[in-house]
């Protein structure tokens, strides 16, 4: 056991280590601001704030200082899916379809077999198809319907697949077996019993008393990030505190007590908690090997067990990290995206310290990877304008991507898809492509192919908008 005066102790130097070290890393990665949250024992050991959450009104950064934790939110999702597991108001074993009856796949085998257990897991066989949602002009029932025209690109339980769009079906069966809107059975079953002041939106975000302003770096330029709304709230769009997302790593911690109150029972908290599918993973040799659970990440440190999950939106990084067997947890969120090297530095700094090891210089392996990383940026982006690319040919029509329009002004092409639009220029025969883009949302050099038919009338254009399957294919339409 560790006397009180002993912990003191431990805090203080900890404290002054991360007064040194985070400063250091925000500069590195240009980190505007960052706050920070360690639990130990079931009590909160620390909470700081560092830098600024509003840059240009220079507004500091402390523990209550609300950020989007991003896709932190789909443990709050596997939570709420568990209880009502639990009660019996649903059953995760069974196909989706039992509940929503309107769920389609583009495999109707698939359709009839996807259980809610394998949204859990990103388990349906499809990719990412993150332009479908991105956007932000979808509503959560809109997507459910455009998901039968997304094509798979492996069949369900073959492989763990990363689905915004799976948690998005998640929210809607919440709603379906909770019998209220997915918000307002996360609050009343979960944070206001943690006491926890959460958002859902850009519009709470904007409400709270101390909002963060999130920034986006591209080649060393820092620029305000623009705010897209993110509707697939389900899969990551609570807005939070450092302060208030300890409460939920201490509610985890103590197996779904809180305060002496029983919140999640023990066993649903181990079931969540426990690895379930295989994520391969291409990080350092301190890490074991990674899989997901119903919600959180699995994995090991420095041969400790790890249950976390992290999160990025443009301009938010989020990092939630639990140590299960030592009753440790620390939580990082950040203004700026990309963010890898800042909240992960922090998260092992504090971890080593509270588990009496010697630090790891993550700082410094970090700034390597960071160096190469540009250097092989910069390369690319010198070589692509000479490698020669075949021409790409249409597969199949999609109709979940919606209308796209491209008009001749000023004798230039011009692009326009789902309230963005870009000038583009010509790669080579009917290929032309976007440009890369610092500020607005944009599928940077996109690559868009005319096909013709034999008279030489363009018929239709195809774009790697989801490059894990074949190009995503518009037919023309007659302008009205």
């Amino acid at each position: 056991m560790v006397s009180p005066d002993q912990q003191q102790t431990e805090i203080a130097e900890l404290v002054s280590d991360l007064d040194r070290l985070a400063p250091e890393v925000m500069t590195d990665w240009k980190t505007p601001g960052a706050a920070i949250a360690v639990v130990r024992d079931g009590k909160v050991v620390l909470e700081k704030g560092y830098g600024q959450r509003d840059v240009e009104a220079d507004l500091p950064v402390t523990s209550a200082t609300q950020f989007m934790i991003c896709s932190i939110t789909k443990s709050f999702t596997a939570s709420a899916v568990a209880l009502l597991h639990h009660e019996g108001r649903l059953d995760w074993t069974r196909p989706v379809r039992d509940y929503l009856p309107e769920f389609r796949l583009h495999d109707p085998i698939a359709t009839e077999r996807l259980t809610i257990l394998d949204l859990l897991t990103h388990q349906s066989g499809l990719p990412p198809h993150d332009w479908v949602y991105l956007p932000g002009d979808r509503a959560p029932s809109e997507l459910l319907g455009v998901m039968r025209y997304l094509e798979p690109n492996l069949d369900i339980r073959s492989a763990h697949q990363y689905s915004n769009l799976g948690y998005n079906v998640l929210g809607l069966l919440i709603e379906r077996a909770g019998g209220q809107s997915y918000e307002s059975f996360v609050r009343t079953r979960l944070t206001d019993r943690l006491g926890m002041t959460v958002g859902f939106t850009l519009d709470d975000l904007d409400a709270s008393a101390e909002t963060a302003r999130p920034y986006r770096v591209h080649e060393d330029v820092r620029l305000p990030a623009m705010r897209v709304p993110f509707r697939i709230v389900a899969a990551g769009a609570i807005s939070t505190s450092v302060a208030n997302l300890a409460n939920w790593m201490r509610l985890h911690l103590d197996k779904g007590e809180f305060n002496g109150e029983r919140v999640l029972p023990a066993s649903l908290v181990n079931t969540l908690h426990a690895p379930r599918v295989y994520c391969p993973d291409s990080t350092s040799a301190e890490f074991g090997e990674a899989h997901y659970g119903l919600g959180f990440r699995c994995h090991s440190y420095r041969g400790d067990r790890l249950i976390f999950h992290g999160g990025g939106l443009p301009g938010w990084g989020a990092l939630m990290t639990l140590v299960p067997d030592f009753g440790i947890g620390v939580a990082v969120l950040t203004n700026r995206s990309p963010n890898e090297g800042v909240a992960r530095p922090l998260t092992w700094h504090v971890i080593d310290r509270l588990r009496g090891r010697e630090p790891i210089d993550w700082r410094g392996r970090n700034r390597k990877h960071q160096e190469r990383a540009r250097v092989e940026a910069q390369a690319y982006k010198g070589a692509r304008d000479k490698v020669h690319h075949k021409n790409t040919r249409p597969a199949h029509e999609l109709a979940a991507y919606g209308l796209m329009s491209i008009d001749l002004n000023d004798d230039a092409l011009h692009w326009s898809w789902r309230g963005m639009f870009a000038a583009m220029s010509h790669r080579h025969y009917e290929t032309f492509e976007l440009p890369e883009s610092l500020h607005p949302l944009l599928p940077d050099w996109l690559a868009i192919t005319f096909m013709t038919d034999r008279e030489g009338n363009i018929i239709s254009l195809s774009a790697p908008l989801e490059p894990t399957v074949k190009d995503i294919v518009f037919v023309r339409i007659p302008n009205p």
